[in-house]
Formats: structure tokens, C-alpha cells, sequence
């Protein structure tokens, strides 16, 4: 049962913290400039969204579901998206800051991740094949177990992934950036 349903509607400036969100469906809303920094946000289905300019920080998104949804301009810090509804899971993120937000286990193959900021991101025993790191800063971001394969990662910077451990088949490397598969071998390139 769906508490509320929106469709096609535009929120702009609202600061959740202060006026509760709604639970229901939002299907083809747009979220301007709004802050949802810290606020549960649990069992609420955002179907074709897209949030612009907002604060995500800490939000707690347990059960809810993330269907074709993009984030461009969001401070996204300390999300737990591993705790999201699985089910049609699909997202992308643009000019984002996603540090210390966790991925852990999930299946978001495909993602898109341009100019984002992903420090200390969980990405542990994640499938993310054929997904994108356009611009994007990896610094001990957490590759374990995880599946990369065919995965972009051309221009994507400080990232330390052991072959080893990850599933790399068809990844895409710069010469510029082979230095971030080699650093758990204890091989220096200059």
C-alpha cells in the first residue's frame, strides 16, 4: 500500500530536516536545492528522479528504493545505499561527493560516476561491471572481492585496486593510472 504517490512534481528549497518528508511514490519528481541531511528517508520509492543540489549527508535510506535516478551536484556523504530496496536498483551520480558512503554487496552494474568525489566509498563484494569513473577520485575507496569487470576507469584517479582480489576482466586502465593495480605488489612506477 502506497501512502502518498507524486508524479511529475518539482520541490524546491524544501528543507526535510525541518518539514517531513512524505512516505509514498515519487515518480518523475525533481528535488531542487533540498536538504535531507540526516533524516530517515527508509521505505520511500523514488521511481525516475532527480535530485540537484541537495544534502544527503547521513540520510538513512533503509528499504528504499532508487529506480533510474540521478544525482547530479549532491553532497551524498556517509550513505548507506547498501540498506537500499535491490529491486531495479539503478541510479548515476554526477559532480557528487559520496565520500564514506557504503555499496557494500549490492548489484549496480553499469553506474555511472562522473567528476565525483568517492573517498573511503565502500565498494566491497559490489558488481559493479561495466560502470563508469569519469574524473573521479578514488582515494581509499574499498575494492574487495568486488566485480569490475569492463569497468571505465581511464580517468579516474587515486585508486588502489589489487588484481588479485578483484574480478578486473575487460577494465579499461590509462597509462597514466596503472599505478593504482600495482601499489599492493610493492611496485613503484616513475
Amino acid at each position: 500500500m502506497i501512502d502518498n504517490y507524486f508524479d511529475n512534481e518539482e520541490f524546491i528549497k524544501i528543507d526535510f530536516t525541518t518539514t517531513q518528508i512524505k512516505k509514498g511514490e515519487y515518480d518523475q519528481c525533481r528535488f531542487l536545492n533540498c536538504n535531507f541531511e540526516g533524516i530517515h528517508a527508509s521505505n520511500i520509492q523514488f521511481v525516475e528522479c532527480e535530485f540537484i543540489d541537495c544534502n544527503f549527508s547521513n540520510t538513512i535510506v533503509k528499504d528504499t528504493a532508487f529506480k533510474d535516478v540521478i544525482f547530479e551536484k549532491c553532497k551524498i556523504i556517509g550513505v548507506k545505499f547498501n540498506e537500499v530496496d535491490p529491486f531495479l536498483l539503478q541510479f548515476q551520480f554526477t559532480d557528487c561527493q559520496l565520500n564514506l558512503s557504503s555499496f557494500y554487496q549490492l548489484k549496480i552494474p553499469n553506474t555511472p560516476f562522473v567528476k565525483c568525489n568517492l573517498e573511503e566509498v565502500d565498494f566491497a563484494e559490489t558488481i559493479l561491471a561495466n560502470a563508469l569513473f569519469d574524473q573521479s577520485d578514488l582515494k581509499n575507496a574499498i575494492f574487495d572481492r568486488t566485480n569490475l569487470e569492463k569497468t571505465d576507469f581511464r580517468s579516474a584517479t587515486n585508486f588502489t585496486i589489487n588484481p588479485k582480489e578483484n574480478n578486473l576482466k575487460g577494465a579499461k586502465f590509462s597509462r597514466n593510472n596503472i599505478d593504482g593495480l600495482l601499489i599492493d605488489f610493492g611496485v613503484l612506477l616513475e
